[in-house]
């Protein structure tokens, strides 16, 4: 299935593979399980609203939780607080369960965890429930334009 995202890699010229799932259940926990991944490599994308009301998205392991208050910080913002799921599809033109940090309907800004961001490769929400891609991640910050951060709760 071609999505944004996919179409957004083609484009680049990225390489990357796509990995098909049986979406039984929202969230990157249960994709990696599905695929038989190690959860640090398959990223959940979240879509969060700041108190000045603009909207980003913050990448984190399935394995982590985004710290609010790091997430703010980092965002020059006093308060973010996770976007609701309407708002969330509404800004990147995806379903919650399947959003990805490529190819979203407007650019917004996207703050990768520093941890998966060491890792040579991860694997993100190609566009749609059911289907993630690989990719090298300099090539995912390369695309998304990430700042690289610590946004993880301890």
């Amino acid at each position: 299935m071609a999505t944004r995202g996919i179409e957004q890699l083609k484009k680049a010229g990225v390489a990357f593979e796509v990995l098909p799932y049986r979406h039984e259940v929202k969230g990157a926990k249960f994709a990696a399980q599905a695929l038989g991944l190690r959860e640090e490599t398959v990223l959940k994308t979240l879509v969060f609203q700041a108190d000045d009301h603009a909207f980003l998205l913050a990448l984190m392991s399935a394995d982590g939780t985004v710290s609010e208050k790091k997430l703010a910080k980092v965002s020059s913002h006093k308060r973010v607080r996770p976007a609701a799921p309407r708002d969330a599809q509404r800004i990147t033109g995806y379903k919650a369960g399947g959003i990805s940090p490529l190819g979203i309907v407007r650019p917004l800004p996207v703050v990768l965890d520093r941890a998966p961001a060491l890792l040579p490769q991860v694997v993100i929400n190609a566009g749609t429930r059911g289907t993630m891609v690989r990719l090298d991640t300099d090539d995912l910050i390369r695309l998304s334009g990430a700042t690289v951060a610590d946004i993880r709760v301890e």
